[in-house]
């Protein structure tokens, strides 16, 4: 790893190149502001009235929702700590849980999601702009979201002290406005029509919170303690999903609406078009957050290159491509980078804290390290095994297993792919972490 930081005189900008130099800046305050921001998303209602059709309750989607971002957001929290404890990227600092060599497939993996990630924010900031204005307007906004994300990812720690001065406010007046508005409406039943059941419809609000973990270091490295950055990251973004998904559960209760069209009904809500133009603008951080992430992923394989110069490459990329397709069905896509990446966080906690002591080499010479890899695809088997999803050309095979596992008989209803994939990804840590440390004779 390159250990000289190459930053303009005076400045305390991220290094524009991949080291372990950051600059210390941010407080609690600066990190929970930012992570709320990222926490408070156009996505939020859309998986919140997933979450409902999946429970066919309001009151178990509600609880769904409160489970599901806090197994979440102690992932993220934990996951937090690596960046403020290394000062390493996130994808970097996975240096010292599967050596520098094997660092590179979580790497790849999550350049892979962070662009498709970009993308679809890109997307929906076009869609809610075209719901308020004219479709004929999209691909203007979808340039727009992708120039303001691209340069906001060029300048990231003083995108977050704009965020936190500015648009904290104005989201938080915008969010109370919509939830009074919605929670003014009577309640009605539920379709019962898609109901899968509540863990079912934890594992989906979890994934949605834990498709941050691979980005936080990103942020975090530039944390003033490690306190700050799991209290920041953790609180912030949980209490802002919990408060968003919740808002998409009882728009379906109120606004008789779902996951389709919750972005449209709320609206039609007096004075919603302009809430959401409020929200609107503030989804661009959720798009220059994958967009820096994308970079600081790449660097993990090229960190002699300008940061700079990737993140524009990155944000054209995922403006081009936002130009040509339609956000589609998403619920399956954060299945399954959950299954990939809940345990993959979930060994690196309790291998980072429990086996490692803190004391991880993130350096270009750690060296490949077997037992979490092995923990890894334990836990990811589990998962799968548990929730095989609906995923063409992937599922059935998963399904035949799980079938063979559970001799025929349905999953019981209180195993959930998220909780059970942690417990055994953690303890498979844990174990085989302590076999690789015996002594040798």
């Amino acid at each position: 790893m390159t250990d000289t930081a190459v930053r303009p005189a005076g400045t305390t900008e991220a290094p524009l190149v991949l080291t372990t130099d950051a600059p210390r800046t941010l407080g609690f305050f600066d990190q929970f502001t930012l992570w709320g921001n990222f926490g408070i998303s156009l996505f939020g209602p859309v998986t919140g009235a997933l979450v409902a059709a999946y429970t066919g309750s309001l009151w178990q989607g509600l609880l769904a929702v409160v489970v599901g971002c806090g197994i979440g957001a102690l992932v993220l929290g934990g996951a937090a700590v690596f960046g403020s404890q290394t000062g390493a990227p996130a994808m970097a600092s996975l240096r010292g849980l599967f050596g520098r060599r094997g660092s590179i497939v979580p790497t790849v993996l999550n350049i892979a999601q962070n662009v498709g990630w970009a993308t679809m924010e890109i997307i929906v900031i076009s869609q809610a702009a075209v719901a308020v204005t004219s479709e004929r307007w999209r691909w203007l906004f979808v340039v727009l979201a992708g120039i303001i994300a691209t340069a906001m990812a060029v300048r990231p720690l003083g995108s977050v002290k704009i965020l936190r001065k500015f648009m904290v406010w104005l989201v938080l007046l915008a969010s109370v406005y919509l939830f009074v508005q919605v929670l003014s409406k009577p309640v009605h039943a539920l379709s019962q029509d898609s109901v899968f059941g509540f863990w079912p419809a934890v594992d989906l609000a979890a994934a949605g919170v834990v498709s941050f973990a691979p980005l936080a270091a990103d942020y975090t490295r530039h944390s003033r303690t490690n306190k700050a950055a799991f209290a920041g990251s953790s609180l912030g973004y949980g209490l802002a999903a919990i408060a968003y998904y919740a808002l998409g559960v009882v728009a379906v209760a109120t606004l008789q609406t779902n996951s389709e069209d919750v972005i449209t009904a709320l609206v039609t809500l007096p004075a919603g078009a302009i809430a959401l133009l409020v929200l609107l603008v503030d989804e661009v951080d959720e798009a220059y957050a994958n967009v820096y992430s994308t970079t600081m992923a790449a660097h993990n394989l090229i960190g002699h290159i300008d940061r700079r110069w990737i993140s524009v490459a990155i944000g054209v990329l995922a403006t081009g491509i936002a130009l040509f397709i339609n956000l589609g069905n998403y619920t399956q896509f954060l299945y399954l980078i959950g299954s990939v990446f809940i345990p993959l966080f979930a060994v690196a906690i309790a291998d980072f804290f429990v086996v490692s002591k803190m004391k991880w080499d993130v350096s270009g010479t750690a060296k490949f390290r077997w037992q979490p890899t092995a923990a890894w695809l334990i836990g990811f088997v589990a998962y799968q095994l548990v929730n095989p999803g609906t995923v063409s050309g992937w599922s059935p095979f998963w399904t035949k297993i799980q079938q063979a596992v559970f001799n025929d008989q349905p999953v019981p209803g209180w195993l959930g792919a998220t909780y059970t994939s942690i417990i055994v990804s953690m303890v498979a840590a844990v174990l085989l972490g302590r076999i690789g440390r015996r002594p040798t004779a």
